[in-house]
């Protein structure tokens, strides 16, 4: 269960132009308040300055080239020709230096001895070049809408105060800074704050906007009512809420359906190597092997390779089944799953987007691990009625013969399976089994895939929801570490980390109540579930294979 990320391109691009080096003689200086107050500014001017206020790296924040129409357009972004024409002749024209203060009009003129520039001259030559203006335009209407300024002003004064929250700080907010970050200090419980304040939001300013409450960045220490300190997050309903699912979503789904179903019905033909005609084993097994054989060969085994199949794909039903039904109590929203098909396994499971906010971080928690709770009870259901119909010979015509050494792809499931049908049938070089034991084994091995605590899986998203992002990024380099050393998963593991960087990273996004401990038994719950993950993903080696009777070793 997964969410699509966003992309970071566009904060790139803005400053690869914005470090193009420029010249003296072409800069044009403005007033920083002037520029300030116009809301119609360009995307570059406004940005520009903003950093520079920001870092500090700028006492004169007067100097500073204009893009915008008002400066050194006709309104529609092209040069006069004027400006043209000088350029065309080499001319300089001389900018007079302007006073370093803002003088009111109302009060006192400026003195005799300092000059403005008429309106009608433009610069001598552009900075940017026509290319970089049209992305910088392209980048200010591509862009996600940003709060009102008028809209803060008014939510400070309506929203903050004594009684609820004193704000004595703003910072930029959200993924491309598209909101507003209020810190200061809080005047009374988390919790009734946060819905006096949500409840007044909706009464100024509707539905436009949604307040996020979350930890304070960079604290330096905690509240002192107790836990951490909290800032409030002010975001567009737009931004910040998931979008609906396309039509083209629906189509690529149901494809990667078909494809799963297809991966999981050739699990089940490859389950059955023992039966399969010699040339198909030796395409598959023979790398020196390039005429592939006829594939009609396999027709026949395909009607005793769907129980395997449906096994399979119940499992993963089930996953999905165990998501909705916890988010539909918490009136969550959640897209259509998009299945991911592999040969192996049959499935590395589906991604499931929320479409809807999360409200709080014990949601989080309860549906995340509902999908593979309710996969693994089904897995492990099968698995243990496949062992206990192992053992019943007097069905030993349903029963596929697999390599033992199998089994010691996992420790628990391998110490269970030693368990139960012994040690003379685990220790030879193929074991009899029914095929629910192979659909068992790879739906447990599926669930425990997708709970490993890294970026937004089920089990990352469930140690972010329990112990905060912070922890999340120690669990995702741990997880990372052992999967490129192929200490969890076996052979496995890199293509399960290969899929995870690509498609699952990114950690899921906040709540709107971010801040409220889940209590303890979800954090138990949730560290039990890891536990049990390392367990079933942990290899054998040889050495102890031999010693538990897993599997017959070979010594070279």
């Amino acid at each position: 269960m997964g969410t699509l990320t966003g992309c970071s391109f566009t904060p790139v691009l803005f400053n690869f132009f914005l470090s193009i080096p420029r010249s003296d003689a072409s800069r044009e200086r403005i007033r920083f308040p002037e520029l300030r107050k116009s809301r119609k500014s360009c995307f570059l001017c406004r940005e520009s300055l903003y950093k520079l206020k920001r870092t500090g790296s700028c006492t004169n924040f007067g100097e500073f080239r204009c893009l915008s129409a008002n400066n050194d357009s006709n309104g529609n972004g092209e040069s006069s020709d004027s400006s043209r024409d000088s350029n065309a002749k080499g001319t300089k024209t001389a900018l007079p230096e302007q006073p370093a203060e803002e003088f009111d009009s109302d009060k006192t003129a400026p003195p005799a001895s300092v000059s403005s520039r008429p309106q009608n001259i433009s610069p001598v030559r552009p900075v940017y070049n026509n290319f970089q203006v049209d992305s910088f335009k392209l980048m200010e209407l591509l862009g996600p809408e940003k709060v009102d300024p008028a809209d803060v002003k008014l939510i400070k004064e309506k929203l903050f105060g004594y009684s609820t929250f004193w704000v004595t700080k703003e910072e930029p907010f959200g993924d491309l800074a598209e909101g507003i970050l209020f810190l200061g200090n809080l005047r009374g419980k988390r919790e009734e704050v946060f819905a006096k304040l949500q409840s007044q939001l909706v009464e100024v300013m509707g539905h436009k906007y949604n307040l996020f409450m979350v930890e304070e960045p960079n604290s330096e220490g905690p509240d002192p009512r107790g836990g951490p300190r909290v800032s409030f997050g002010l975001l567009p309903k737009e931004v910040s809420e998931p979008g609906p699912t396309t039509l083209w979503q629906y189509v690529i789904a149901l494809l990667l359906f078909l494809l799963t179903s297809g991966s999981s019905v050739e699990l089940g033909i490859a389950s059955q190597l023992n039966r399969l005609p010699p040339e198909v084993v030796k395409y598959f097994t023979d790398p020196n092997a390039t005429e592939p054989p006829d594939m009609e060969l396999l027709f026949p085994f395909v009607e005793s390779a769907l129980p395997l199949a449906y096994g399979v794909l119940g499992v993963l039903l089930f996953h999905e089944v165990g998501h909705f039904l916890a988010a539909f109590p918490k009136k969550v929203q959640l897209s259509i799953p998009f299945f991911i098909p592999n040969i192996t396994l049959g499935s590395f499971g589906a991604i499931t987007q929320f479409k809807s906010i999360l409200p709080d971080r014990s949601t989080k928690v309860d549906i995340s691990i509902a999908g593979p709770f309710a996969g693994a009870a089904l897995s492990l259901s099968m698995f243990a009625v496949g062992l206990l119909l192992s053992l019943n010979q007097d069905a030993a015509g349903d029963f596929v013969q697999v390599p033992s050494m199998l089994f010691q792809g996992s420790l628990l499931l391998g110490l269970v399976s030693r368990a139960t049908l012994g040690y003379a049938a685990m220790h030879a070089a193929t074991v009899s089994i029914h095929p629910l034991v192979i659909a068992g084994w790879c739906g447990l091995t599926t669930s425990a895939f997708n709970m490993l605590p890294v970026g937004c899986l089920d089990g990352g998203r469930a140690v972010q929801g329990a112990f905060g992002k912070n922890a999340l990024i120690g669990y995702g380099l741990t997880t990372y570490t052992l999967l490129g050393l192929g200490v969890l998963g076996g052979p496995l593991s890199l293509p399960w980390g290969l899929y995870v960087l690509i498609c699952q990273r990114n950690p899921e996004k906040p709540c709107l109540n971010d801040v409220t401990d889940v209590g303890t038994w979800r954090k138990t719950l949730v560290l039990l579930s890891i536990f049990l993950v390392v367990f079933t993903l942990l290899p054998v080696w040889d050495e102890l294979a031999e010693e538990l009777g897993i599997g017959l070793v070979t010594t070279f």
